[in-house]
């Protein structure tokens, strides 16, 4: 635990490192002040590599991806309950399962995206009703990445209790003490328990960071 602490410590700093050099190469037009910044860049992607075991051509092509000013990434969740269970996909690329979600699209709102999520990836047609968190992701038990996202957990009402799409992934509702092995890069087991508080509490805030 404390050495995928020490990593995740260390991907952080190296993210931000690259943020520096992304929002320095985004205002800067003299050419010593570019060479400087593609410098950090360059030195962000070695410490990455160096603490994470993330391949050097992955992290490469990530950070020269980003262009202009750095702001973090956000992922929606849909936490879908029925009967007191909580409804999960399977992830196609490590076999582990998660709550529907992705990335947010460019013109959607955080409802609309995590409807969608949920929809292509589960198949069930659903309502946004309730804002249940917003984490960041740097701050909990996930494996390192270069990305900084925000992660918000949207509580979701099912408009129909079968699936009426074509699913991505295979779904299924889990009870709390039967939760299926997660994929950890997507949500944590503490992130579910603390879900299914919110469950049981409806009447309970947002949890913020």
């Amino acid at each position: 635990m404390k050495g995928t602490r020490m990593e995740s410590k260390w991907a952080d700093w190296a993210s931000r490192l690259n943020a520096i050099a992304q929002n320095g190469l985004t205002f800067s037009h003299d050419p010593f002040n570019i060479e400087r910044y593609t410098s950090v860049r360059k030195i962000a992607e070695e410490i990455f590599v160096a603490h994470t075991g993330v391949e050097a051509a992955v992290v490469r092509d990530f950070f020269a991806r980003e262009e202009g000013y750095a702001t973090p990434k956000v992922d929606v969740r849909g936490a879908v309950f029925r009967e007191g269970t909580l409804l999960f996909v399977k992830e196609p690329l490590d076999g582990f399962w998660s709550l529907p979600g992705g990335w947010a699209d460019v013109g959607e709102s955080p409802s609309e995206a995590v409807v969608r999520e949920v929809f292509e990836e589960a198949g069930y047609t659903t309502r946004a009703v309730k804002l249940l968190a917003v984490y960041d992701r740097n701050k909990h038990a996930h494996p390192p990445s270069p990305h900084h996202a925000y992660k918000l957990f949207i509580r979701c009402e099912l408009l129909s209790q079968t699936p009426s799409g074509s699913p991505e992934a295979e779904a299924k509702f889990f009870e709390e003490d039967a939760i299926p092995e997660l994929s950890v890069t997507r949500v944590t087991t503490e992130q579910i328990a603390r879900l299914f508080e919110h469950y049981r509490h409806p009447g309970w805030p947002t949890d913020l960071d």
